[in-house]
């Protein structure tokens, strides 16, 4: 191997370069955030004794791990989701019809005029 020669990058390095895979894993982590903050709420305001309910288990752990799993899916690909399905905006935003947003096919007609 020369000097000039690199050695080959970790593919995890490789992967966060991919804007696209960026953007899923930014997503995916703000979906956990929210998904850990709903599951610390819940237990913490006990709405219905679900705190006392799932405490009161022989083993509390699998409760709280397959609520926190359901919830971080959920909220994961919701926010995922939203933020492929928000990529289009961009380009509609650039042009000069700003702030417009689009019209629909009611606005777009002539109003009609009344005879008398």
């Amino acid at each position: 191997m020369s000097h000039r020669q690199r050695p080959p990058r970790p593919a995890r390095r490789a992967l966060l370069r991919i804007p696209l895979f960026r953007l899923l894993a930014i997503n995916l982590a703000i979906g956990a955030c929210a998904a850990a903050l709903l599951v610390g709420g819940l237990l913490w305001l006990n709405p219905g004794h679900l705190r006392e309910l799932i405490f009161a288990d022989r083993s509390p752990g699998i409760a709280l791990a397959l609520l926190l799993a359901c919830f971080l899916i959920t909220f994961g690909s919701a926010a995922m989701g939203s933020a492929i399905m928000a990529q289009g905006r961009k380009e509609e935003r650039s042009g000069h019809d700003r702030g417009h947003g689009s019209r629909l096919a009611a606005q777009e007609l002539v109003p009609r005029r009344r005879t008398p």
